[in-house]
């Protein structure tokens, strides 16, 4: 269908043409004068004729690259994220506009290649500068109508101010943690607030990792992606995808700080290093790790657990066992008890680094004392 409309309009374009141009190309040239053909009534119409002819002749050949070179800035455009299109058509809006007020001045210098080519150029350099400093600096541009819609004073009243405060902000997730898993369990019990952004970058990342030729690495970016499927399966009114991408910026983790600070979000992550850099520009940070040592339970030196002593320890006699937690549980004396569940006391905890370490002590020794 596209071809036929292309090859119709091309026919319209050769006989338009040949309607205005062929009784002038008739004078100049000289050719059948005298004769019927230069008839003034008459030569537009087998101009007409003319032009139509030839032009779809041409298309016959030329249609087919057309077709295709249409489909190509088809599939661009509609692939381009809306911010790029915005902001790229304002800036060579823009460009258009200065170009129109310098060449007004041009246009009325009576030489030919002064006044009539110098502005087609300035026309086009201006309307191609414009749309590229509009595209590819959207993001700043972006940054600025946020700072200004913050700075804008609003009067309103307190309980309206106060609930314009409690808009909770959008939580941007980096490729660590959603490869983690634990963040759909979060979302899930309604814990984290706000909508949930996905970049488009972030998904990328993920699929190179899921393409990895290293078994580990496809495992982890499937999963990662499952978890994805699962979160826009479950909470589908909380999830949104970011396809702008920063393209002055190639580490995925400083662009996960530029949205953060261009969206005014928080980012989740797994990853200390991110925490980190998050921290020293001063963007807001939630880290899943911290959020599961703070919700381990508490336990206290003299209370009694019972555990199962699945392992020696390092030091002589030493047993090992683990809270449904994870917390790992040293047991002394525990030794000769590997396999067996007891009763232990508690004697001290230890926070270190990689976490929290508990020594305890077999009930049964107490009891012996």
């Amino acid at each position: 269908m596209l071809k036929r409309i292309v090859q119709f309009f091309i026919i319209i374009a050769g006989g338009t043409s040949g309607f205005l141009y062929f009784p002038s190309l008739v004078k100049v040239v000289g050719f059948m004068r005298g004769t019927w053909i230069d008839n003034p009534y008459v030569a537009p119409y087998i101009g007409l004729a003319v032009g139509a002819i030839i032009l779809y002749l041409l298309s016959i050949w030329l249609v087919d690259y057309i077709v295709q070179f249409i489909q190509y800035l088809e599939r661009t455009l509609l692939g381009a994220p809306l911010a790029n299109l915005f902001f790229g058509g304002i800036g060579l809006i823009i460009g258009l506009t200065i170009a129109f007020f310098i060449n007004q001045p041009i246009i009325d210098i009576q030489i030919i290649v002064v006044s009539q080519i110098i502005p087609i150029f300035i026309m086009g350099l201006l309307g191609y500068l414009g749309f590229q400093v509009g595209f590819k600096r959207r993001d700043e541009f972006m940054n600025i109508l946020t700072l200004a819609k913050k700075d804008k004073e609003i009067k309103v009243l307190p309980n309206e101010r106060k609930f314009e405060e409690s808009i909770p902000k959008p939580k941007i997730l980096d490729t660590s943690v959603i490869i983690d898993g634990r963040i759909a369990d979060i979302c899930q019990t309604h814990f984290l607030e706000g909508m949930i952004i996905i970049p488009h970058f972030v998904l990328e990342e993920l699929q190179h990792i899921a393409d990895s030729s290293d078994a580990l690495k496809r495992n982890r970016g499937r999963r990662g992606l499952d978890i994805l499927n699962r979160l826009q399966k479950d909470i589908p009114e909380k999830v949104e995808m970011y396809e702008g991408n920063f393209e002055d910026i190639q580490e995925v983790d400083s662009k996960l700080v530029k949205l953060a600070k261009v969206m005014d979000g928080i980012v989740v992550t797994n990853d200390f290093n991110l925490n980190k850099v998050c921290e020293f520009q001063n963007v807001q940070v939630l880290n899943i790790n911290d959020l599961a040592n703070a919700v381990k339970p508490v336990v206290l030196p003299g209370e009694r657990l019972k555990v199962q002593v699945i392992k020696d320890g390092k030091e002589h006699d030493q047993g090992v066992a683990y809270l449904d937690d994870g917390t790992m549980i040293v047991v002394e004396e525990g030794r000769n008890y590997i396999g067996e569940a007891i009763d232990v006391i508690i004697t001290s905890v230890l926070q270190t680094s990689a976490g929290r370490m508990i020594f305890a002590k077999p009930k049964a020794l107490e009891k012996a004392q």
